[in-house]
């Protein structure tokens, strides 16, 4: 019989097919099974170095804020130090003129020997004041650069905020002036108003008045309230008006009356806050020379008994007239039985931006 015929190989054939569709179904079973996503490793930050590198970021903002305050202070030092230099040579204008006046007096018969001691006197005077401008512009340049300067010159001994336009002075004149306990304070208010005076602790208040009118720029203006449950102006027929510190005669004047004040009565903190902030312009720097809380109000009230809370709540209401924006530097003497004072004064101090001073018994 005859070999049949091989058939020839037909590549679309339905077996082909099958193969080749197992081999496709395999790889896109394969290419579904892989993930495609990129892969991300999360890492957990270290709390430790974070924490280190906030506070390095805080110390980087403290730096450059202090920079800031050290380009302001060196400003500010040379601006004082140009107006020093500035009035130097103003008073140096005025020696030539006074001299020159001098020369032509002494060449003329009719000049009088009381015109001459006068003009000498004057340019001694002169001389005198231009040898202190100039040694405080040295002091400004040498030593200023080291202190820290804010609303005013700061002293480092005390903390004290100093200097100022319009710089107001109150001190207490109550009778708790008198001493440091109830017991004494009592005792005291019986004697004679010479005893009174005398008092060691009246004695305190009245030499940091003279200490702070010490430190007052001759160029500045100033004004002293005693308060207990009045409020008077250390000279008489000033109260409402600034005065100037370059009158001595007058500032003098006002530190002997302060002398001569006896503490008597309460203490009412209203009023002469409400007579700082009638000062026009208004002051710029307030010294308060106190012992403690107010006892009396400026509303009448039967109440017979001052209790600390009671106290507080006059002290809230009397810091609501004082002036804006204007810093208070409280001197707190201490006193029995006052423990809130001291947190009271201390808060003050801070909200205006002032400083809290409570000085030894030996201090000024």
């Amino acid at each position: 019989m005859p070999k049949k015929r091989r058939s020839a190989f037909n590549p679309m054939s339905l077996a082909f097919l099958d193969v080749m569709s197992c081999g496709f179904g395999a790889v896109v079973l394969i290419f579904l099974i892989l993930d495609h996503q990129v892969s991300v490793r999360n890492e957990q930050a270290d709390p430790t170095l974070q924490a280190e590198v906030r506070l390095l970021e805080e110390e980087i903002l403290d730096g450059q804020e202090n920079l800031v305050r050290i380009r302001n202070t060196r400003d500010e030092i040379s601006l004082e130090v140009v107006e020093a230099q500035g009035l130097a040579r103003q008073i140096e204008d005025e020696i030539n003129s006074f001299l020159q006046q001098l020369a032509a007096l002494e060449n003329t018969t009719v000049a009088s020997e009381e015109t001459l001691d006068q003009l000498r006197a004057d340019i001694e005077s002169l001389e005198e004041e231009l040898l202190r401008l100039q040694s405080s512009a040295i002091e400004q340049t040498g030593s200023n650069a080291r202190a820290f300067v804010g609303e005013g010159d700061r002293q480092y001994l005390t903390g004290m905020f100093l200097g100022g336009n319009r710089v107001l002075i109150l001190v207490d004149t109550s009778a708790s002036m008198l001493d440091e306990t109830l017991v004494n304070i009592i005792r005291t208010r019986n004697m004679s108003d010479q005893n009174k005076r005398a008092a060691r602790k009246w004695q305190r208040a009245v030499r940091t008045v003279e200490w702070i009118s010490s430190q007052l720029p001759v160029a500045s203006q100033y004004q002293i309230y005693g308060f207990n449950s009045e409020v008077t102006a250390a000279i008489d027929g000033t109260s409402g008006s600034w005065l100037e510190v370059a009158d001595r005669d007058q500032l003098n004047q006002g530190l002997e009356s302060i002398k001569s004040m006896i503490p008597q009565n309460g203490t009412n903190l209203a009023e002469v806050f409400k007579a700082a902030s009638q000062l026009s312009p208004p002051p710029d720097n307030i010294y308060l020379i106190t012992d403690g809380l107010p006892t009396l109000s400026s509303v009448r009230s039967n109440d017979t008994l001052i209790t600390p809370a009671k106290r507080l709540e006059l002290f809230d209401d009397a810091v609501e007239y004082l002036p804006n924006r204007t810093p208070v530097n409280v001197v707190l003497f201490p006193l029995e039985g006052d423990p809130s004072a001291s947190a009271a004064y201390w808060q003050l101090a801070q909200i205006t931006r002032g400083s809290f001073l409570s000085p030894a018994r030996d201090w000024p």
